[in-house]
């Protein structure tokens, strides 16, 4: 093999309350990149537990979550027979190569993670290791794999850095082994030509909505998290309550401008753009010139029939899949044992890298 074979690896954490912002940053995309690729899809439920059990909500709410948001991929349209659909504790190889990985990493690279930073809050001493290390879990997520492609959001690119950095590392450091194994790829790093095992994996970086921002604040994200659930559409949501939500969302008093430059310093109104033109695979540009110099009043309703349109026939279809536990958890265990056979390979092959011993 003279290069990595093109795999699309992604996760979702089963934190429940998926809104639109995970449907049109993450999932729909999924959809979009199954067409022409190689895919493997993953409820990442050991990275739920990360953080206090109040927030991740206990095992009974850690199961209700797993299987529905496995029950929104399938309702939006992941196939689970030409791809792979599971959740990540029925693969024990990701937190065997994570492992690995806590070795390969260092202090300084994990320092670094905005997002430990963010989540801990002040209180840096009592969060937990896990979260400390879970940068290092999802590196394993992927590379299990040699995933050569990530879709990631903006929130996501600095872990997917850590990524490279650890396969970058893990590469340099066990090239000989890996030449001798018969086991590498040649790839450049700097001036020298190393035997690479994982890929320097790429991210396939969203469209202009891939960030939503909250409905009541248009400075915040839209978080599951977020006490008001009018911050945010749920994929469960029906028709009634969506147009509830985007009508009661925060404006200002001006009309829409013309040009996007327009939007600058209106963040409740480039939010409310931005989820027409992702809604109708636009660009604000498009939109504005729809509904330049218009009043809320007439946008807000044309928004609201829209998210309807597009995000009823999901929310049925996840009702209806969430009614059938029996075949969501048939769907995960499937995906899981043909999981489990390609990560054996890859971990089979990095033991004998590492030096272990195995028969």
């Amino acid at each position: 093999m003279s290069t990595f074979e093109p795999l699309v690896f992604s996760g979702v954490q089963p934190t429940g309350n998926l809104h639109l912002g995970n449907y049109l940053g993450a999932i729909r995309r999924w959809v979009a990149l199954q067409e022409n690729n190689n895919c493997i899809y993953c409820v990442v439920d050991q990275h739920a537990i990360t953080q206090a059990i109040s927030v991740w909500g206990g095992p009974s709410e850690l199961l209700r979550n797993t299987r529905e948001v496995t029950a929104a991929f399938l309702a939006a349209g992941v196939d689970p027979k030409k791809h792979i659909v599971f959740n990540q504790s029925r693969v024990r190889q990701h937190s065997e190569l994570a492992w690995i990985f806590n070795c390969i990493a260092r202090m300084g690279w994990l320092n670094r993670m905005t997002q430990f930073k963010d989540k801990a809050g002040k209180d840096r001493e009592n969060a937990s290791v896990g979260l400390y290390v879970y940068p290092n879990l999802m590196a394993a997520d992927i590379l299990v794999y040699r995933a050569t492609h990530v879709p990631v959001g903006e929130d996501q690119k600095q872990h997917l850095e850590l990524t490279r950095d650890i396969a970058q590392k893990f590469n340099t450091d066990f090239s000989d082994r890996i030449s001798e194994l018969g086991l590498g790829i040649e790839t450049q790093s700097g001036d020298e030509t190393i035997s690479s095992f994982f890929p320097l994996t790429e991210p396939v970086i969203g469209g202009p909505a891939a960030r939503l921002m909250s409905l009541r604040d248009g400075t915040k994200k839209m978080s599951k998290s977020d006490p008001s659930d009018l911050s945010r559409i749920n994929l469960i949501d029906d028709a009634d309550t969506i147009s509830k939500k985007i009508r009661k969302a925060k404006t200002d008093s001006d009309p829409l401008p013309s040009e996007v430059d327009g939007l600058k310093d209106r963040p409740e109104a480039d939010n409310l753009v931005g989820i027409y033109a992702a809604l109708t695979d636009t660009d604000k540009e498009n939109v504005l010139r729809n509904f330049g110099g218009q009043q809320f009043s007439i946008f807000k309703p044309a928004l609201a029939e829209l998210a309807v349109e597009k995000l009823s026939p999901i929310a049925d279809e996840m009702r209806r899949i969430s009614a059938d536990p029996g075949y969501v958890d048939k769907i995960l265990k499937d995906g899981g044992e043909r999981a489990s056979v390609l990560a054996e390979k890859t971990m089979h092959k990095v033991r004998d890298i590492v030096g272990f011993l195995q028969d």
